[in-house]
């Protein structure tokens, strides 16, 4: 947890509860953000779930709360006022809000601290080999990039693994058809060329006995690994990983690849393992592990299958081994898996079977699925192009920049080719990206370029306009911000002030959530109202020529620094211009 405002009235009323109350050894607690600003800024509920504990009316439990409060105060809490049947609504002092404010401006980690360094592991993106990555691949890359960002940011030692398609049938098939077509695969040849190939061998592979037979003599020579079946697929690999590449350094997205086979030499010994633990069950010939819980539509328990009654293994087999390498041999403390949710089952079922083998303690490892929907049209339906085919991501990406080049070409004709361009870059992949991230990860989206790239609404543009103009503020008082901040006192005294200081100071309670739940959009949701504050704070309070001009410029600098901050945990590039 992070030394946020939220869990210092945890402990005052967690502090408090405990004086009013000794004989309870560990009284419930609640304090929550406020819902309606009219009652608060904060609010406790404790009163209500105290009540039978202690045979008294909430109200009174409140008055003796507030009573103790008042006796031993907070400078943190400006007013306290009981209502209803006993909660209590919290005010924040403005001058206690001034000071956090000072200790952020001061703070490289705006006062979110620096919790006990884990090893994390997050598992993302995961394209096939020898497939194009498409949109389906999207939000996979950036809900696990900006997982992996927050995780950084608070001094975590982060595994960002990509957890490749790389071995398995389809390469006896490409394999097959590569030695058919070349007598030596041509360097020139690329992804697009392999996809091309693979559809042709996958429809042969269905329909020819001799080319089917032929492919499944190649997987054995690769799994055997026989000389050049392993450089084709080396070639293979290579061909896809720097067309991949391409995409990932677009999207400024750091990855290591660790494929299927990687583990692949695990496989054997773990189902060895697995059978000397007395937890595989044959059925039908297949090596299967049988776990409570899971059941299909008929009642039937449902199989985790380790290894196939023709002796090859399962994506369940590797899945397995992954997780019991990264707790024994990358000693994690976390693991993380980001995938649609139509895998949620599967790694339920891994996380089960890891528990059950001891492969897993879960009092000291934290085994995390993160589900997410589909990409939609703007029709609502599968996202695809007008050919019917699943549209390749990067199309989209270069799409989504060349729209935002001609918004800018419009809204600025001044500028130069070399200025436009960079900005449109950043712009249209940082609307990829927010729109994605602004979206709650367990619903479908609508992915709509015209929507995502609107200047007004919850877009990266309207968002981003908020930062530019505190970047312009700051051109136009051409202050020495540093000396600023060592000799001059932030006073919050217009409602503006106050409203927006208090938002900059909760950014910590943003990150605890999401460490928590793992909910990017709420980094999102909190950088949309941080600009829609912003916005009334210029609109009321004028900085450039005032009496409190100095003041001002460190609010408007802290504001700054947290839309920076924010939006490099969404993985966003910052443009000074607009």
């Amino acid at each position: 947890m992070t030394d946020s405002l939220l869990n210092r009235l945890h402990e005052t009323f967690s502090h408090t509860l405990h004086c009013v109350f000794p004989d309870l050894e560990s009284p419930p607690h609640e304090v929550t953000k406020s819902t309606q600003e009219q009652f608060g800024h904060y609010q406790c509920n404790s009163a209500l779930k105290l009540a039978p504990l202690v045979k008294m009316a909430p109200r009174q439990i409140a008055e003796k709360l507030v009573g103790a409060l008042k006796d031993s105060p907070d400078e943190a809490i400006e007013k306290l006022e009981i209502a209803g049947p006993g909660f209590i609504n919290i005010w924040i002092a403005p001058a206690f809000l001034a000071k956090e404010c000072h200790k952020q401006l001061e703070d490289s980690l705006l006062l979110v601290g620096t919790p006990k360094k884990e090893r994390i592991i997050v598992d993302f993106s995961c394209p096939n080999t020898a497939k194009e990555m498409h949109v389906g691949h999207l939000r996979s890359t950036i809900i696990g990039d900006s997982l992996a960002r927050i995780f950084e940011f608070l001094g975590h030692d982060v595994l960002r693994l990509n957890h490749i398609g790389d071995w398995g049938t389809s390469f006896g098939m490409l394999i097959a058809a590569l030695k058919e077509n070349y007598k030596q695969v041509p360097e020139a040849i690329t992804l697009t060329d392999l996809v091309r190939l693979y559809k042709a061998a996958k429809k042969r592979f269905d329909e020819d006995a001799d080319f089917k037979k032929r492919a499944q003599l190649e997987v054995v020579a690769l799994q055997s690994g026989q000389k050049e079946c392993i450089a084709l697929w080396h070639k293979i690999c290579e061909i896809s990983r720097k067309a991949y590449q391409e995409i990932y350094d677009l999207l400024d997205v750091k990855l290591i690849e660790r494929g299927e086979s990687f583990y692949n030499p695990m496989l054997a010994p773990l189902v060895k393992e697995l059978e000397e633990k007395g937890l595989v069950t044959l059925s039908d010939g297949a090596k299967c592990i049988f776990l409570e819980g899971f059941c299909n539509r008929e009642g039937q328990m449902m199989p985790l299958m380790v290894q196939k009654s023709d002796g090859g293994f399962t994506y369940d087999t590797t899945d397995l081994a992954a997780l019991r390498q990264r707790v024994q041999d990358e000693k994690a403390d976390r693991i993380i898996y980001v995938t649609d949710s139509g895998q949620s089952s599967h790694f339920a079922m891994i996380f089960q079977a890891g528990i059950k083998a001891h492969y897993v303690d879960p009092k000291k490892v934290r085994l995390d699925h993160v589900p997410f929907g589909l990409v939609l049209g703007p029709d609502g339906k599968k996202f695809k192009t007008r050919s019917g085919e699943t549209e390749k991501l990067l199309d989209l990406i270069v799409e989504a920049i060349s729209r935002a080049d001609s918004i800018l070409k419009e809204r600025n004709p001044d500028w130069s080719e070399v200025e436009r361009k960079a900005c449109a870059k950043a712009l249209g992949i940082g609307a990829i990206k927010y729109a994605d991230l602004s979206c709650n990860r367990v619903g479908d989206y609508s992915f709509s370029y015209d929507r995502m790239l609107r200047f007004e609404g919850n877009t990266v543009a309207f968002v981003m306009y908020s930062y530019v103009r505190a970047c312009s503020i700051q051109r136009k008082v051409n202050a020495d911000i540093n000396a600023l901040i060592k000799t001059t006192k932030i006073a919050l005294n217009h409602p503006q002030e106050i409203d927006l200081a208090l938002h900059l100071v909760r950014f910590p309670e943003v990150i605890d959530q999401i460490v928590d739940d793992l909910l990017p959009n709420r980094l999102t949701d909190y950088l949309y109202s941080l600009a829609e504050k912003f916005n009334l704070f210029f609109r009321d309070c004028q900085v450039v020529g005032t009496g409190e001009q100095n003041e001002r410029l460190l609010l408007v600098h802290l504001t700054q620094k947290v839309f920076a901050r924010g939006f490099h945990l969404l993985g966003i590039q910052t443009v000074e211009k607009m």
